[in-house]
């Protein structure tokens, strides 16, 4: 059986049972929009936005994060579904496990574990060179041995309070994203008072010299590889479902709102960041935002973007120790990972799993430092082609899934939630990644993740098999069964 997942009812009448040890379900609603989207809002927003501008174009650029919005809500359409029938932790691979085979729910499981992992070593290292500017005399591994143990901390306590922090960590990225929509868009609308320089007016900035597709179209195809990498993390619901109160309830609504939100402070965001930086002058040399807010004329505007940004690395460390913890946990649950990996403390914390994705991070990190080309590249190669990858698994998952149920005589109706047009969704969902690998191979600077990206998917499969391969369940354990549409897990 799955994980024990405990609620706060009981059954009317019944007597009050003692807890039981097992992961919580202590996470609300708007702590699930806000880990959906603090996975997203980071460092792909608030400093790569300014390349994808001088690679595609202002115009490319909208259209660009127009097309990445699309596959985002075909994704979050299909996870919808699979989240409710399957609420719980780690969930990728489990819906990959039951709706395609185990061998492929390992495969996402691991890649998906390695993903943040070496995010986590790339985000430690990145804040605490940002820390330099104020305190240019503290040296960045010691930043970074700092946030490693603030966020294990936090991870430590109990769910609960990963969420409330992720919550207000997201929230203070939120509210830059809507102070540059609204200031700079009020700036471009003419009202800049405090505009050092004559200030472009709506969107002048697109036309440029080379029309509104200066690097062609190709440019703009080649940034959609980018730009699908800068809404990963928005699958970080599905990571927390298991520990979500009334999931039938709380994921659509936080998946309908997470990918609304995204759409409007993406391409808001992205829209004004184009028309305000002449498309010459955008790169990686500066954030955008701090470029539009200099020009806007904020006071301090690179110290605020500073701790703005400096926050977003470590909500996306915040929501990626605690994706690494619950994938362990939950491979072994399935018996894929060692049993230690599934114990877990008096509040439900796997610490275990805790302890060997923080240390998994902190290794990643010191790779990145000894082995900058080739240990750590391969780590990085790997962690790019694998956020496809696994948008591609639940794409995959949610078309068989969907067919078996309707197969075995299921009822559309008594589901809580469906996917709309269906196969369209899923199919338009995998093509849409699929062939944004095949676009890696044309693009140099990115061609390196198929490299060792496929091997990885491979040597995980060969694995598989030769250790797993001739038992479908661990020693002793039921097959996980799937839990009926429309109802709800056992009360503790």
């Amino acid at each position: 059986m799955g994980p024990v997942l405990q609620q706060e009812n009981a059954l009317p009448g019944a007597v009050p049972a003692p807890a039981a040890p097992g992961l919580r379900r202590s996470m609300e609603s708007r702590h699930l929009v806000m880990i959906g989207m603090g996975g997203v809002i980071g460092s792909g927003l608030f400093v790569s936005s300014g390349y994808t501008i001088s690679q595609a174009g202002p115009l490319g650029a909208v259209v660009a994060y127009l097309i990445g919005a699309v596959v985002v809500y075909l994704v979050m359409a299909c996870l919808s579904e699979l989240a409710i029938i399957y609420p719980v932790s780690g969930a990728f691979h489990i819906y990959a496990a039951r709706s395609i085979g185990p061998a492929t729910g390992f495969t996402t499981a691991w890649l998906y574990w390695l993903t943040w992992v070496v995010a986590l070593g790339s985000e430690f290292t990145a804040a605490g060179l940002l820390m330099q500017r104020w305190f240019p005399g503290v040296p960045v591994w010691i930043w970074c041995l700092l946030f490693a143990s603030i966020l294990f901390l936090m991870n430590a306590v109990s769910s609960r309070v990963f969420g409330e922090t992720e919550f207000w960590f997201a929230l203070i990225k939120v509210g830059a994203v809507v102070g540059l929509i609204l200031l700079g868009g009020a700036a471009l609308a003419g009202f800049h008072p405090l505009a050092g320089r004559e200030y472009p007016h709506l969107f002048e900035n697109f036309a440029t010299s080379g029309g509104l597709f200066p690097n062609g179209f190709t440019g703009v195809l080649v940034t959609v590889l980018a730009v699908f990498f800068a809404f990963s993390g928005s699958e970080l619901i599905g990571v927390a479902a298991g520990e979500t109160t009334d999931p039938e309830k709380n994921i659509p609504k936080a998946m309908k709102t997470t990918v609304i939100r995204l759409v409007v402070f993406f391409i808001g965001a992205i829209s004004v960041i184009a028309a305000t930086i002449p498309f010459e002058q955008a790169g990686l040399d500066e954030s955008p935002f701090v470029t539009v807010f200099s020009a806007i004329g904020i006071p301090y505007a690179a110290d605020i973007m500073n701790f703005v940004v400096i926050t977003a690395l470590l909500s996306a460390g915040n929501s990626g120790l605690f994706s690494c913890a619950r994938m362990l946990f939950s491979l072994s649950e399935e018996g894929h990972a060692p049993r230690a990996f599934r114990k877990l403390t008096a509040r439900g914390i796997p610490l275990n799993a805790l302890i060997v994705s923080i240390l998994g991070g902190l290794a990643s990190l010191a790779s990145s430092v000894v082995a900058p080309t080739t240990v750590y590249l391969v780590l990085v190669s790997v962690a790019g082609f694998a956020t496809v990858a696994v948008w591609m698994s639940i794409a995959a998952s949610h078309f068989f899934h969907r067919r078996a149920f309707v197969k075995a005589g299921g009822d559309l109706g008594s589901l809580s939630y469906r996917a709309p047009f269906f196969p369209l969704v899923p199919v338009l969902a995998f093509a849409c990644c699929f062939l944004s690998l095949v676009g890696i191979a044309f693009d140099p600077g990115q061609v390196a993740a198929l490299y060792f990206g496929v091997p990885f998917v491979a040597g995980c499969y060969v694995f598989f098999h030769i250790r797993y391969g001739r038992r479908r369940t661990p020693a002793g354990q039921a097959a996980p069964e799937r839990r009926p549409a429309g109802t709800t897990l056992p009360r503790a």
